[in-house]
């Protein structure tokens, strides 16, 4: 081959990497892993916009003991620590066990907490309740609802994870009141859950299935994602539904056709996810790893 068809050739090859490397951008994930700035068994991340950070619980022990050394972290964007025990329940006037989802309405952090939901002052993170759900064992996943309430799931689960029947679902409010919305020791162990529109969109962690209720308690079937052990839940800006895997060390999305697809994978015990709706970024939290990984969606 002469100098001019090695030249030749030579563009034409660059040309080829340069067009397949655009191909396959948008198929080349990018993760970025926030690890080793002290988190102990992270359950859940939420984006609070009002102050751009990332609130993390961590529940630093058994998720089914009342030990009283939860604690929430913040974090900014970046990964750095902002105050690694911002909420501590090991500091007085603060109760806080074993933390698990959470939600920002308005001014005030829900915190799900076996029985309890603690409700904390924005943006001071001052405790102003400590709600006891009677007949709860381990309320898990939080979404806004209506009214400045929320909806929390209760995983129906007692000490190391064994089935303890109370499975369900309720509507808390700020000042202490609550009321079941469903109750039901075969629904599966209720975890994820998302406010949409009048409906609830829920995901267990033991039936592998993804369901809605309307606001009479009906229940409906949804698509079951490739892989079960349900946690974390969120509904993307175009209308799609996120869920993360045990099982699957994934997250899979449910795109309009009804149908599953993969979104990432390689992700050890993906609990409950959040969206950082200001960068396009899912926020999900690694239970058994202690880390954060930040995914764009």
């Amino acid at each position: 081959m002469n100098a001019a068809n090695k030249v030749q050739g030579l563009a034409i090859v660059l040309l080829a990497i340069f067009w397949l490397g655009d191909a396959f951008a948008d198929k080349i994930e990018q993760r970025i892993v926030i690890s080793e700035i002290g988190l102990s068994t992270p359950e859940s991340v939420e984006y609070y916009p009002e102050q751009d950070v990332y609130l993390v619980s961590n529940i630093n022990g058994s998720s089914g003991e009342a030990d009283g050394n939860g604690y929430i972290s913040k974090l900014k964007p970046d990964g750095s620590v902002i105050d690694l025990k911002w909420i501590d329940g090991t500091k007085e006037g603060v109760t806080l066990n074993a933390p698990k989802g959470s939600a920002v309405v308005g001014e005030n952090l829900f915190v799900a907490d076996l029985s309890q939901v603690q409700v904390f002052e924005l943006p001071s993170g001052k405790q102003i309740q400590s709600i006891t759900i009677e007949g709860s064992t381990f309320l898990n996943g939080v979404t806004l609802g209506p009214d400045g309430s929320v909806y929390v799931t209760d995983s129906g689960y007692a000490g190391g994870m064994v089935p303890s029947g109370t499975d369900a679902i309720y509507q808390v409010w700020a000042d202490g009141t609550y009321k079941a919305i469903a109750k039901d020791k075969e629904m599966g162990h209720p975890n994820g859950i998302w406010y949409d529109d009048g409906r609830l969109i829920v995901n267990t962690f033991g039936t592998e299935e993804l369901f809605s209720l309307d606001a009479a308690g009906n229940k409906t079937a949804l698509p079951k994602p490739p892989k079960g052990g349900l946690d974390g839940l969120v509904e993307l800006k175009d209308g799609r539904f996120v869920v993360s895997s045990w099982a699957g060390s994934a997250l899979y999305v449910l795109d309009k056709d009804g149908k599953f697809t993969a979104l990432a994978d390689g992700l050890e015990s993906p609990a409950d996810i959040g969206l950082d709706t200001k960068r396009n970024l899912l926020l999900v939290p690694l239970f058994k790893e202690n880390k954060v990984v930040l995914l764009p969606y």
